[in-house]
């Protein structure tokens, strides 16, 4: 062990733990005051829940020896004392530390997705979805890229790359929370009153906006946290790289949202160019640690387009009721970082990864059949979870409605959900509010 990469992974964890409630700021901005406890519950519902479930038996699914590439052995790990093997992971930390570094990241996936069903689901439908969600999709996402599953072995198994890579969580966080959160909301339906009867969509704005961009920066400081922190170890100096390229990219990420508004609209728009910075976060998440300083910028300022298109097209083109542009933020652009590791990773990092000699080289450097598995694990991301989720949620629908009534809708979620009104003083009755 080495209490210097210890230290560091302590603060990496105590960091993207920080994301959670920087998420229910962000989100709790977003959306209307009578919604904003139930939005901000269903972040910190995550926090109990996954835990729990990380304990008893999501760590060893996730992590544990592979079987048969699928999902990893449940051998109840935390609860009997045993352990798995650390070294594969983490060989100079304790591995409590990396077990409760992981945990930070099954917590925030779930917590990501819940803006896109804002406003309209009932909670107690979220905590079905967490429960049953962290076990079907993100265990055996996150062992098919992380444990040692199939996706990581394309490289050792069919000679593409390094197999499927992504160093930080662009597809086993974001894309497959975005995925997600497409399929929840195309059986959720839209708020009422979003869009006219032509189809045409009305804006419904935030109640703070302010609190939203608090929110942002609180996620981008703990997004150090979460990149950094990959490397699992503080005396690997590629950390100082991660960082870089990691604000490199949200801040060219949230001058091209910028951009593109202020020439669309003639103004510049706050809420986009907050959900632009955090696309740059999400899209550099995956390539963070093999690209240079000019690709990061290149990556975030295509992710900062991406955010502005994607938003749109949900929006006035599919018909989707996406109140904080979690379909575009996390899905779109999770899938923009996979898939740019494949095109810009520089062959300057990655040695041995997933079991294959030589550094991480992409198709501008020479290596298609990285490429080619940046898009395997992308295609898989996608088909599995959406359609996991879709039906999914069309069977728990019958069972247990997702929405609420109309009337409460009106009234606000936070007047029938929870048990304690955000801001007493409101008539929170009012449908304006």
């Amino acid at each position: 062990m080495n209490s210097g990469d210890t230290a560091f992974m302590l603060i990496a964890t105590a960091m993207v733990m920080l994301m959670t409630p920087g998420l229910a700021l962000f989100y709790g901005g977003l959306v209307r005051s009578k919604n904003i406890l139930t939005t901000m519950m269903h972040s910190f519902a995550c926090l109990g829940i996954v835990s729990i479930i990380w304990v008893v038996y999501g760590y060893s699914l996730a992590f544990g020896p592979d079987v048969g590439g699928i999902i990893g052995n449940l051998d109840w790990a935390l609860l009997n004392g045993v352990g798995l093997e650390p070294g594969r992971y983490a060989a100079t930390i304790p591995h409590l530390l990396f077990c409760a570094f992981q945990l930070m990241f099954a917590i925030i996936t779930p917590a990501l997705i819940t803006g896109a069903w804002a406003e309209r689901m009932k909670f107690s439908a979220y905590l079905i979805f967490t429960t049953l969600w962290i076990t079907l999709v993100y265990f055996p996402v996150c062992h098919w890229v992380w444990g040692g599953g199939w996706l990581s072995q394309l490289g050792k198994n069919f000679a593409l790359g390094h197999g499927h890579v992504d160093f930080a969580g662009s597809s086993v966080v974001h894309m497959t929370g975005g995925v997600a959160a497409l399929a929840g909301a195309l059986v959720l339906g839209p708020r009422r009153g979003k869009f006219k009867a032509d189809g045409t969509p009305n804006a419904i704005p935030g109640h703070h906006i302010p609190m939203a961009m608090v929110g942002c920066f609180i996620l981008a400081f703990g997004w150090f946290g979460f990149n950094a922190g990959s490397t699992l170890a503080g005396g690997d100096l590629r950390i100082g790289v991660v960082a870089v390229n990691t604000m490199l990219a949200s801040a060219a990420a949230a001058f091209t949202s910028m951009l593109y508004m202020w020439n669309r609209y003639g103004k510049p728009d706050i809420s986009m160019i907050a959900n632009g910075f955090l696309a740059g976060l999400v899209a550099i998440t995956a390539p963070c640690a093999f690209v240079n300083s000019v690709a990061a910028v290149a990556i975030g300022a295509i992710a900062g387009i991406f955010l502005c298109l994607g938003v749109f097209f949900v929006e006035r083109v599919m018909k989707i009721d996406d109140p904080v542009g979690a379909i575009s933020v996390h899905g779109v652009n999770g899938a923009w970082g996979v898939l740019s590791v494949g095109l810009f990773a520089d062959g300057t990092y990655g040695d041995g990864l997933n079991g294959v000699a030589g550094t991480v080289k992409g198709l501008f450097y020479g290596d298609a059949s990285q490429f080619t598995a940046q898009l395997i694990g992308t295609a898989t991301n996608i088909i599995f979870v959406f359609v996991i989720m879709y039906v999914f949620f069309k069977v728990l629908d019958k069972f247990v409605p997702l929405r609420v009534s109309e009337e409460m809708e009106l009234a606000g979620l936070d007047h029938s959900e929870v048990a304690v009104n955000a801001y007493p003083e409101f008539n929170l009755n009012k449908t304006h509010r």
